[in-house]
């Protein structure tokens, strides 16, 4: 599709127009403006669920209604199988795809929605010849605007937390989601990371977390005891108070301590979280842990896995005077690091002794998609009956200058 005078509108017009809607409206928007700029015939936003094997229309035309689909007042939300459909090699390869004919006739054409690595969703157009080139690098740009456009907007509305429910969430497990951060993966230059939750029928308090200043990242996994309301409830009190500390600006040992004195004085004696906390150093290339009773973390050197020789301290909130240490890992550029919880460990499901091959056969995968590949092979083996949470938090150390960092 050759561009036409006056045939392509401005990226800041799309987010213009789509910020002048009201939130729940803003997606609906900037899909009529894609419409215009490239000609085509249908635009649809298409957004990953929370089960990551499924991408959601959400739609308000009650003729989209469909068998599989969910209703929530003029809401209408349809579910599609993502496994080895166009959506899913656009995800996969990041790129423009296009599904029909390259020479002539109608197309569609499908472009990953995707924020800092975050695969948010897909854009999908009905366009009535194929896109030159031009054309697809616009389409890329414009559905980076629907990243944007989403990120900015599901803070203020459920609209879009709904759709991805294609499975509805117990009152644990809706805890244990908002202990999670907001994007479960992030492209950042020095390194690459991704984390993934796979809950049990009975939610057992597993979590992750992360966040990013200019010299360093900061890392932790944690997985409470027990199940359901009462492992995440203790999972918020020690989340909560590893955020609080981290956030006022405390050390490594010291947000360890205070997050050991709450659970130890507020939890019941026979509650405790083993987990790891980690800092990693962007200018000097080496990570800080606190091995906290957890499960040891893998790294991937060469196509060789090893376990990190970390020494074991007490579980959070077991003993008051616990002093935990601080060890070192020295970081080389290729390395990845891999943190699980013992849901994924578990010799019982049969997974432990092929997670080493695992890893070391996946090298050419990107984060987004190990965690995902760990969790589903667990669930093949298990039938999709999980005793505990299966959680995996990757990290990639791409190396370079803290400069090379886009913040």
């Amino acid at each position: 599709m050759p561009w036409r005078e006056g045939h392509r509108t401005d990226l800041g017009d799309l987010l213009a127009a789509a910020e002048s809607a009201a939130p729940v409206d803003a997606v609906d928007v900037l899909t009529v403006e894609l419409a215009k700029a490239v000609g085509a015939t249908e635009v649809r936003l298409l957004i990953a669920d929370f089960s990551g094997n499924a991408l959601v229309r959400l739609t308000t035309h009650a003729g989209d209604l469909a068998a599989d689909s969910r209703v929530h007042g003029q809401e209408i939300a349809q579910r599609l199988a993502l496994a080895g459909t166009p959506y899913e090699t656009a995800l996969r390869s990041q790129q423009v795809v296009i599904d029909g004919d390259p020479h002539a006739g109608p197309v569609r054409a499908i472009a990953p929605v995707t924020n800092r690595g975050e695969a948010i969703g897909v854009v999908e157009l009905a366009l009535p010849e194929p896109p030159d080139g031009q054309t697809e690098r616009y389409l890329a740009a414009a559905a980076k605007a629907f990243a944007f456009v989403l990120v900015a907007n599901r803070r203020f509305t459920d609209l879009f937390a709904w759709g991805q429910r294609s499975v509805p969430l117990s009152l644990a497990a809706e805890i244990q989601h908002r202990l999670l951060p907001d994007a479960f993966t992030c492209d950042a230059g020095q390194f690459t990371l991704a984390g993934w939750v796979e809950p049990a029928g009975e939610v057992g308090g597993d979590t992750f977390d992360y966040s990013l200043d200019r010299t360093t990242l900061h890392l932790s996994m944690t997985d409470a005891m027990g199940h359901e309301v009462d492992a995440a409830l203790l999972a918020t009190l020690l989340v909560g108070c590893l955020r609080n500390t981290r956030r006022a600006g405390a050390g490594l040992a010291a947000q360890a301590q205070a997050a050991n004195q709450a659970l130890f004085t507020r939890a019941r004696p026979d509650q405790f979280v083993t987990g790891q906390l980690a800092r990693i150093d962007l200018n000097t290339a080496t990570a800080h842990i606190i091995n906290a009773g957890h499960p040891l973390p893998l790294r991937v050197r060469a196509g060789r896995v090893e376990a990190l020789p970390l020494a074991p301290d007490p579980p959070f909130g077991m003993f008051a005077d616990t002093t935990y240490r601080v060890q070192q890992i020295p970081l080389e550029a290729g390395d990845r690091l891999v943190f699980l919880t013992d849901g994924v460990l578990d010799r019982n499901t049969a997974a432990a002794d092929n997670i080493a091959a695992d890893l070391a056969e996946a090298g050419d995968l990107h984060p987004r998609e190990l965690v995902q590949q760990l969790t589903r092979a667990l669930l093949r083996v298990t039938g999709g009956h999980l005793t505990d949470d299966a959680t995996v938090l990757c990290l990639d150390w791409n190396g370079g200058p803290p400069s090379a960092n886009p913040t």
